[in-house]
């Protein structure tokens, strides 16, 4: 059975903390990181030697190490691949298992933090992290859409100011989908719990691209987050895996 966690109290003010769009310049807001896979629920497990083969063969720039992470349970993948270490351009793809390994079923351009990417994010500096992350709950300031995941609609899913080019960022949370890093799986994105301390940021989410660079969040197009937030099944134990080329390549 979907939980559909109930509208969290915590409005604009929270938002600000959690959610990696809001208050874009100020130096003291920014967006907090996901948990590590090692860490994560869906992360826990690594991936049997003909699903590594497999996903070898149809997971493009991804190398051993990261297909190490990736649960063998896991049936889709959302694949985000920064354009350099220190870009905010990406590409989001997903992809589906398949008999004969993975299969990208689609792929869009997107965004991920001003200053690119880490493999040890810590509030604050403005990159995404690096890693394989599970994604079991999503939520928004619009209702659901058809999505299988857990979803909060409530109006605590603000995202006021301006971004980092100027660009306006209302409507950025209308949908989000909560990539779970240090967070707890099973709660509203908007939930403030972080297992591995305040200091290595949390409020990582894929949500509705405003036209520039976030905090540390991945952001598509509108149309593309109602689209994947559809095609998401928590019965396939769906997994982010993200980074930049060179980092997703070891």
């Amino acid at each position: 059975m979907i939980t559909r966690f109930p509208s969290v109290a915590l409005v604009a003010a929270s938002v600000l903390l959690t959610g990696c769009g809001g208050g874009a310049l100020a130096a003291t807001d920014h967006v907090s990181a996901p948990t590590p896979a090692s860490s994560s629920s869906a992360s826990s497990s690594p991936s049997s030697e003909i699903s590594a083969e497999a996903a070898a063969r149809q997971l493009p720039g991804v190398g051993p190490k990261m297909l190490g992470r990736i649960p063998a349970g896991t049936e889709q993948v959302v694949l985000v691949t920064g354009r350099g270490a220190n870009s905010p351009l990406s590409t989001l793809a997903l992809y589906e298992r398949t008999d004969d390994g993975w299969e990208e079923t689609v792929s869009w351009a997107a965004h991920n933090a001003l200053r690119g990417w880490s493999d040890h994010h810590v509030a604050g500096d403005l990159r995404s992290p690096i890693g394989v992350y599970s994604l079991t709950d999503a939520g928004g300031l619009l209702k659901d859409p058809g999505t299988k995941l857990s979803y909060d609609h409530g109006s605590g899913f603000v995202s006021p100011g301006t971004g980092f080019e100027g660009e306006p960022l209302a409507g950025s949370f209308d949908y989000v989908i909560a990539i779970n890093y240090n967070r707890k799986p099973g709660t509203s994105p908007l939930d403030w719990t972080r297992p591995l301390g305040s200091s290595r940021g949390g409020g990582i989410w894929i949500h509705v691209d405003h036209g520039g660079p976030t905090h540390g969040c991945v952001s598509i197009a509108e149309d593309h987050m109602k689209e994947l937030l559809r095609t998401l099944d928590p019965a396939r134990h769906p997994v982010i895996v993200m980074g930049d080329a060179a980092a997703l390549g070891h």
